[in-house]
């Protein structure tokens, strides 16, 4: 990830060109870059800086509405309770840190450092848990370990075993949140160790070094910034995650449950708020040492260097093929169970066929409506998530002047990647529903929804679009203003061409993630706008655990076809692109 702009920006197309002609924007001269600056910089105090505000001004207030001071701190940590619910969360996040990132890079050497076969079958099993609500995986560790799973009954008394796990506490949720983040850290580590320079390789090699020593020596050094980048994911989003503790926490109190007993159990908005800034505290201090972390970061590949050349090794390629396939097989297992679950009768007694599950009129669901509210949701987040955040990153990236404002904008719109779902849900209430806000309407409506999402998961894809930007040739700009070309029709006809693979993939990770998430949206949704991942947490408290396991698979299947969508078209595409662009 990138820690900031770069110091030399293009100048975005003038509102008119020296021939007269209209463009999309000033070249950084005069009031309409000004005001665009502006309505960008407004848009995101209005949907981040404000509510969050009022959220930490909450944490001040009693539930009357009184000044409070510091007395809501006081009673959150002399409160042994709450006190021990942060110690959990702690002890959780540590533990799925050390376990998912040792799992996580061992399959990004496998991946990026072996010649085995079938690699990317083996990725993509490795993503799968990527494209399910975080709650699945509770769901699929009730159905192996619960009082009635697969392996605690011995695979119903066929095996002369049972494999019992205390599954509702501790253990679930650190078993749940090293499924959600394993391949998030999988990812970072597979960019890590994709590029290497061999000459560092073949220098270790006439020292002398052994495998162990030129792993030591070469491999990690190189790769250290990506561990530390994965430590720091795996540890945010499994302290900040809402899905599995409350799937299969139990008793075992965390700050994400906390949160949410706080605001709908006990009404207590105060302590929610209090609570919800305790848990934004160590997803803040992760951000900024991510950020630090990425500007001391030094580049182990240059222009001189020598691709990394796999040699044969049948021992390894034979490790590599029980390693990758162990973890294949483990996440197979998972979501075949789930699957296999939402299409039985009644797990364990009754394992004939039926599609009843996925009738969930009579479950706490109320119908199909959740998943269709869900699909809109999603489809307005990534079409207007993406409209949104290219043009935001293309005016931050391509006007000159206004450093300041820019630099602010750039900041506010890498800040969401620190804030936890809840904390941004939790804030909008604050905001939205406060009487004297005349954006009051949107509260409990379908907008606010698609606002915290797009909110959410603002920063992965305008890195995106900045990273997509910077590459593009500032050539296309300059023979443009010297032949006199509109900047509108520049944007349109070589900017948005060019970049389109990377605005769809924005739009790609806008919708799934839309489509899985809890958090965000758990305290914003209306009486007639429940959504599917919503309604998985209700029907799961309600007992309807086969119909939840069905929404799962729903939300798992559309999101995987939606990826593999964009992986078809985008491949195409993407030739194309290449081809378009060496004719010009």
């Amino acid at each position: 990830m990138e820690s900031k702009t770069a110091d030399a920006v293009l100048p975005l197309s003038s509102g008119l060109t020296e021939n007269g002609r209209a463009g999309i924007l000033p070249s950084g001269r005069g009031w309409p870059i000004k005001l665009a600056l502006l309505f960008m910089l407004a848009a995101l105090t209005a949907a981040l800086v404000l509510p969050l505000l009022f959220l930490f001004r909450q944490a001040f207030l009693d539930q009357t509405g009184g000044w409070a001071g510091l007395r809501n701190f006081a009673e959150y940590f002399g409160a042994a309770s709450l006190v021990q619910s942060l110690m959990n969360t702690a002890v959780v996040s540590t533990a799925t840190t050390a376990i998912a990132v040792p799992l996580a890079f061992g399959l990004a050497y496998v991946i990026c450092r072996t010649d085995i076969k079938g690699k990317a079958a083996i990725k993509g099993l490795a993503l799968l848990p990527l494209f399910a609500p975080t709650m699945m995986h509770g769901l699929a560790l009730t159905y192996l370990f619960g009082h009635q799973g697969l392996f605690s009954t011995g695979f119903f008394g066929i095996l002369p075993f049972e494999w019992r796990i205390p599954l509702y506490g501790k253990t679930g949720i650190i078993i749940s949140e090293v499924i959600y983040t394993f391949p998030q850290a999988f990812l970072i580590l597979c960019a890590g160790l994709g590029v290497a320079d061999n000459r560092l390789y073949e220098a270790a090699e006439s020292m002398g070094a052994g495998r162990f020593r030129k792993f030591r020596t070469v491999t990690l050094p190189a790769v250290k910034y990506a561990l530390l980048g994965a430590v720091i994911i795996c540890f945010t989003l499994s302290f900040t995650d809402f899905g599995a503790p409350k799937v299969v926490g139990g008793q075992y109190n965390v700050l994400a449950t906390d949160i949410y007993k706080q605001v709908v159990g006990q009404q207590n908005m105060p302590m929610g708020a209090v609570v919800g800034i305790v848990l934004a505290v160590p997803a803040l201090i992760a951000f900024a040492a991510d950020r630090l972390i990425a500007r001391r970061q030094q580049s182990y590949v240059t222009a001189k260097s020598v691709p990394y050349a796999i040699k044969a090794n049948r021992l390894r390629n034979a490790a590599a093929y029980v390693y990758a396939g162990l973890i294949a097989a483990a996440v197979l297992l998972l979501t075949g169970t789930v699957a296999l679950a939402s299409v039985v009768k009644k797990w364990p007694y009754d394992l004939s066929f039926t599609w009843n599950n996925f009738d969930f009129t009579n479950a706490a669901a109320g119908g199909f409506g959740p998943f269709r509210n869900s699909v809109e949701m999603s489809l307005w987040t990534a079409v207007a998530g993406t409209v949104v955040i290219f043009l935001f990153a293309y005016w931050i990236e391509k006007v000159k002047r206004f450093r300041l404002v820019r630099q602010t904008a750039y900041f506010l719109s890498v800040l969401p990647l620190a804030l936890p779902g809840l904390v941004i849900g939790l804030s909008y209430i604050y905001f939205f529903n406060h009487p004297d806000n005349p954006l009051h309407f949107l509260y409990g409506t379908m907008a606010i929804l698609v606002l915290a999402n797009i909110v959410h998961f603002y920063s992965v894809p305008f890195m995106t679009a900045t990273t997509s930007l910077k590459m593009m040739d500032k050539e296309f700009d300059h023979v443009s203003e010297s032949m006199n070309v509109s900047k509108l029709r520049t944007f349109f006809r070589i900017t948005v061409p060019l970049s389109l693979p990377a605005v769809l993939e924005m739009a790609v990770y806008l919708f799934v993630n839309a489509m899985v998430t809890v958090s965000a949206v758990i305290f914003l949704y209306g009486a007639d706008i429940k959504l599917a991942s919503v309604a998985i947490v209700n029907m799961d408290d309600a007992g309807d655990t086969a119909p939840a396991a069905a929404m799962s698979v729903l939300i798992a299947l559309l999101n995987v076809v939606v990826r593999a969508l964009y992986e078809a078209g985008t491949s195409n595409l993407r030739r194309k692109t290449a081809a378009w662009q060496k004719r010009t």
